[in-house]
């Protein structure tokens, strides 16, 4: 396991992962339990109310248990279950909370951001949850999901159209539900983001990438009667020939680029995946932000990487993009700044698929118009 500074920029820590994977709950009330600074960071990038405690010195000297019954007590009427969130200070004092949880309504996650990463903090909270499988609930879990992700909305809709497309319902979705669906799951789950998998039900594979789609469709036409996988082949086949077609002009005018990646692992391998097979890129760099090489949210070694590297093509967050310089980027991680984005992006799906490949081709095309210094039309 990774140990992260907590609110280390490039890549979230387990407290605000387990914050993410609350909130996507729209019946919950989560409490952030420590400083301002411990709330600030996740309520900045979940993008829906949470609480603090907001901790002084004085409750960390003298005891941190009253202030949190009293935030739990302003809650209590508003909401039918409530999660508190441990932070590090907290956790470092070794006070018990445990005795604030009762009948159910209040629980306690263990998520300090020292215990790593994102993806921990997430699986963390989850494991408090303890879904349930109920073998009699129709439909098909998507999981993947998480609030952090720039992609979370459109990853859903994507994900549960293609589920529609297939003639199948969608049961729970880990996590963008209400509380209660987590324990009436069904028994077949596919994803979004392998990442964040939530262990639930049998898994039938992933969503992201054009392949690995008609993988999970066949997986699950296996073990549920009546699926139709012919429908969701036809909008890969579709999706697959417009690529080609849109890649084949683009290598006519320029050469392959030279690309690094910077991302969460299941998204980094997607992007390389899709650029090697329909670009013939060169992937000079991958660099996984919650792989076990803390080096790779290190900016200044991503600093070095890149000027050594000397990609034509960036993928990654906005701190990649500060030091782009010539090179074309696209946004595929938080945090994404000074960018407006009211539009449901999707990475996974058909839909995610070709988005990538649209914002690849036009920001190389840019680029390729800079260097040369004048105006060219390409598609």
């Amino acid at each position: 396991m990774r140990h992260t500074p907590c609110g280390n920029p490039l890549w979230p820590c387990a407290m605000t992962g387990a914050v993410a994977c609350l909130a996507g709950f729209e019946d919950l009330a989560v409490i952030v339990h420590g400083s301002s600074g411990c709330y600030f960071y996740p309520a900045s990038l979940v993008g829906v109310p949470i609480h603090g405690t907001f901790l002084v010195e004085n409750e960390v000297i003298f005891g941190t248990e009253p202030r949190l019954q009293e935030v739990i007590g302003e809650l209590e009427d508003r909401y039918a279950r409530i999660a508190v969130v441990n932070t590090c200070v907290p956790a470092i004092m070794g006070e018990d909370i445990g005795s604030l949880t009762r009948d159910g309504r209040v629980f306690i996650v263990d998520s300090p951001g020292f215990l790593g990463d994102l993806e921990v903090g997430y699986h963390q909270a989850l494991a408090e949850i303890a879904p349930e499988v109920d073998p009699g609930v129709a439909g098909v879990n998507i999981d993947g999901i998480c609030r952090t992700d720039p992609f979370y909305r459109g990853n859903t809709l994507e994900a549960r159209r293609l589920l529609n497309l297939a003639g199948t319902t969608v049961a729970t979705t880990f996590c963008l539900d209400r509380y209660a669906a987590t324990h009436r799951a069904a028994p077949l789950t596919v994803g979004t983001n392998p990442d964040l998998a939530s262990g639930v039900g049998r898994w039938c594979g992933s969503l992201l990438g054009l392949d690995a789609i008609a993988g999970t469709v066949d997986a699950l036409a296996a073990a549920i009667e009546g699926i139709e996988t012919r429908p969701v082949r036809e909008e890969i086949a579709w999706a697959d020939a417009r690529i080609r077609k849109a890649c084949g002009k683009y290598l006519r005018r320029f050469d392959p680029p030279r690309v690094a990646i910077f991302a969460g692992r299941s998204y980094a391998d997607f992007a390389a995946g899709m650029l090697k097979q329909y670009l013939d890129a060169d992937i000079v760099h991958v660099a996984a932000r919650n792989d076990a090489d803390a080096r790779a949210a290190d900016f200044s070694v991503i600093r070095e990487t890149i000027r050594d590297a000397e990609p034509d093509l960036i993928l990654g967050s906005s701190y990649e993009q500060t030091l782009a310089g010539d090179a074309a980027f696209v946004g595929m991680t938080p945090p994404l700044r000074d960018r407006i984005l009211l539009h449901s992006r999707a990475v996974a799906g058909v839909e995610g698929a070709l988005w990538l490949m649209d914002e690849v081709l036009n920001a190389c095309t840019d680029r390729n118009r800079r260097i040369r210094g004048g105006s060219m039309t390409y598609l």
